[in-house]
């Protein structure tokens, strides 16, 4: 059984209802849900942090490395533009992980394009 680790940065904790039509219209207490199920079927364990503070998320990185956690899954929302906190987090630790966005970052305001986890991330998923 693999442990993983689900972040999710500031302003996700208004899935659902802020800006549907760049983030659609469910929760991310659903997405959540909907995720552990899929890791325990596969024989998983996925925990879960959103926070809208970098420092929190940076210290839940640090503390995955401690318990082992074999997997990160993190959309940092806004951070993805700004956080070199992260960045440097992820790094430290080495565990591998991938950058997920809702909506496409490349195709919304220029500021949005740019990421500080993408060249570190195993991978990147983002949406329409």
């Amino acid at each position: 059984m693999a442990e993983l680790l689900l972040l999710n940065g500031p302003n996700l904790n208004l899935l659902g209802t802020r800006e549907p039509e760049h983030y659609g219209s469910t929760s991310l207490a659903s997405i959540t849900v909907h995720l552990q199920k899929m890791a325990a079927d596969a024989g998983h364990n996925l925990s879960h942090l959103q926070s809208n503070a970098e420092h929190e998320l940076v210290e839940r990185i640090h503390t995955a490395w401690q318990e082992k956690v074999e997997f990160i899954i993190i959309n940092p929302a806004a951070f993805t533009h700004t956080s070199v906190a992260l960045r440097d987090a992820l790094a430290a630790v080495e565990i591998p992980f991938i950058e997920v966005h809702l909506s496409n970052i490349h195709g919304r305001e220029e500021f949005r394009r740019h990421s500080f986890l993408s060249d570190l991330a195993a991978g990147t998923i983002s949406g329409l």
